[in-house]
């Protein structure tokens, strides 16, 4: 489970350290890809295989199925961390998310997310009374 946020700089290289309290769970490696609000997404390579075998079970006939598939995996890059805990983020995937040097990486879950800092906050701000909100219709009788 990843869980908190983080504040790594990107290098001139396009490098990016992982937060130090999940490099051993992911130095097996990593399926990084476009997410939504123009994010990245970081997969543990494991996670990331569970989620196409899922989706190997969606029917192709449908349009939404076939679009949401192309931008996931025509946009993924599989790497492994190097020994400094560093992927290196292709600049596609960086142009998408807006990146700069100054990032933000978010526990979510069963994945990381990398933002561009100044988005990461304005992402924030903007969602703080929706979330305040949203606990009856997102989790009903969880919290």
């Amino acid at each position: 489970m990843f869980l908190g946020s983080f504040a790594p700089r990107l290098d001139e290289k396009g490098r990016l350290f992982l937060p130090a309290k999940y490099r051993d769970e992911l130095a097996g490696g990593v399926v990084v890809t476009k997410g939504q609000e123009r994010c990245l997404y970081v997969f543990p390579t494991e996670e990331f295989a569970r989620i196409t075998e899922a989706m190997s079970t969606a029917p192709v006939t449908a349009k939404s199925v076939r679009d949401y598939s192309r931008i996931l995996f025509a946009g993924a890059s599989d790497q492994i961390p190097d020994k400094q805990g560093r992927i290196t983020l292709p600049s596609a995937l960086r142009s998408y998310a807006g990146l700069g040097r100054d990032c933000a990486v978010i526990g979510m879950n069963t994945r990381l997310e990398i933002w561009d800092s100044q988005a990461w906050e304005n992402y924030q701000a903007e969602q703080e009374d929706t979330y305040a909100g949203a606990a009856e219709e997102v989790l009903p009788g969880i919290l």
